[in-house]
């Protein structure tokens, strides 16, 4: 009964080790960076981008326009 009581007690401080291993492991990539493919229509750095303003100011002063 020793016997197994040590056996399974080395399978699980084994597995724990591997399992603290491997999220070292997985910690110390997060340094580095990832290697993504940029979009398409992605804006380069500096380029002016185009959008729409939807706060509640401009929304109200649309409606307003509409309405008088």
């Amino acid at each position: 009964m020793a016997f197994l009581y040590f056996a399974l007690f080395a399978i699980l401080a084994g597995s724990a080790f591997a399992l603290m291993y491997a999220n070292i492991q997985a910690i110390s990539m997060m340094d580095k960076p990832i290697k993504t493919k940029r979009h398409p229509e992605a804006p380069e750095y500096g380029e002016e981008v185009m959008y729409v303003d939807f706060s509640r100011e401009k929304l109200e002063e649309l409606y307003n326009k509409d309405i008088d």
